[in-house]
């Protein structure tokens, strides 16, 4: 009877023993599962650090895509006056793109074409910060003042030239001030002393971009050009808003 009770004793202590092993055994199995998961969510989350971030990197291309607008779409804001006439045909010419350099083309030779209002409206146009229109107002202010007989036509224009000429040159954007500069050189060597006039209208935005030392030599240049073709003249001009100027005509 005893031993029929030890036995009994036995199996349930064995009973016990063994569910509580299974309980331990289960809770441990949970345990490992739980913190597989937390370990698999910790290897998938992205990482915060700066330094796996992948940045990308321009393209050669880049360069001969600057930002772009496309001037027949729908645009996000108003349209500038340029910007304006450009997309409704009133400027006789379009551009050609080229895998090394861009074009224009026009309808008609400039030749043939009205300075007055397109001269002063490509001069408008200097002020633009997208293309095409930076690219177009430039080059099509180039092209008009090359044509035979320019200098007839320009001279008259030039007390409207002359304001959209310093909007440019007294722009915050130096992209736009380089444009602007750029045409007044070129003014000058079409009308050569009729400038001298107008000079002092401009020299004030010259002499502080002269101060600069990212434009200090372009300045310079352009006072130099502006002398040689404004003749003895020009120099009075423009050492009385900028002094410090030195005359490169012996």
């Amino acid at each position: 009877m005893q031993e029929a009770m030890k036995c009994e004793c036995t199996k349930l202590n064995n009973g016990a023993t063994g569910s509580s092993g299974k309980r331990m055994s289960s809770g441990s199995h949970l345990k490992e599962k739980t913190e597989g998961t937390e370990k698999r969510k910790m290897s998938s989350a992205p990482s915060a650090s700066p330094d796996s971030v992948i940045k990308p990197q321009p393209r050669p291309s880049d360069r001969l895509n600057p930002k772009t607008i496309d001037p027949f779409g729908v645009q996000p804001r108003a349209p500038s006056a340029f910007a304006a006439i450009y997309s409704t045909g009133g400027i006789p010419c379009r551009l050609v793109h080229g895998s090394v350099k861009h074009k224009l083309q026009w309808q008609c030779h400039p030749e043939t074409l009205p300075f007055d209002p397109l001269l002063i409206t490509l001069a408008e146009g200097l002020r633009e910060t997208r293309h095409p229109y930076t690219f177009v107002s430039k080059e099509g202010f180039r092209e008009m003042l090359l044509v035979g007989g320019a200098v007839q036509k320009v001279v008259p224009l030039l007390p409207r030239l002359i304001p959209v000429l310093k909007a440019a040159l007294t722009h915050s954007d130096g992209e736009v001030f380089e444009r602007g500069l750029a045409a007044l050189v070129q003014l000058s060597t079409v009308v050569g002393p009729a400038l001298n006039d107008h000079l002092k209208h401009l020299l004030s935005s010259l002499s502080k971009r002269q101060m600069s030392k990212k434009f200090k030599e372009q300045t310079t240049d352009a006072l130099q050009k502006l002398e040689l073709y404004g003749g003895k003249e020009s120099l009075a001009v423009i050492k009385s808003k900028i002094p410090t100027y030195r005359s490169v005509v012996s």
